[in-house]
């Protein structure tokens, strides 16, 4: 797997592609972050923390026939400081589901794809904490 990320800007804005070419922007602006053109990397790594588990779920609901009307997820990091560098210590996740779903199928879904299945999950679970929440209908389960 290869990733190439292009300064589009005289700061720090940068066009990531991967094999399937499509552009994610990279940014950071030290004087006012929310004028940033683009996710920060620490922000892409949560995205990926709940877009690696999100993929899974939904994969493994559909194999046992429920019906996901809805998915939102919902990721948290807290940060420490290291060095210099400000590293995650702890993600947690709060999945969000609705639809026609039993409520044991949907926590085993997310224990599968946290425990076994998610790499991006199991790439991180030696140095960082990873916790999470399933809630099916608006109920936590």
């Amino acid at each position: 797997m290869k990733v190439v990320l292009n300064r589009v800007n005289d700061d720090y804005r940068f066009e990531g592609k991967g094999s399937r070419e499509t552009s994610v922007f990279i940014d950071h602006n030290p004087n006012n972050p929310t004028e940033a053109k683009g996710a920060s990397p620490m922000e892409l790594l949560l995205m990926a923390v709940g877009g690696c588990n999100a993929i899974d779920i939904i994969y493994v609901l559909k194999k046992q026939r429920q019906e996901v009307t809805s998915y939102r997820v919902e990721v948290e990091g807290t940060r420490t400081e290291v060095k210099k560098a400000k590293p995650f210590e702890a993600i947690h996740v709060n999945v969000y589901l609705e639809g026609t779903i039993a409520p044991e199928k949907a926590q085993r879904a997310a224990s599968l794809s946290f425990e076994k299945y998610c790499s991006v999950s199991i790439t991180l679970e030696k140095s960082v904490a990873i916790t999470y929440d399933v809630f099916v209908n608006g109920t936590k389960i």
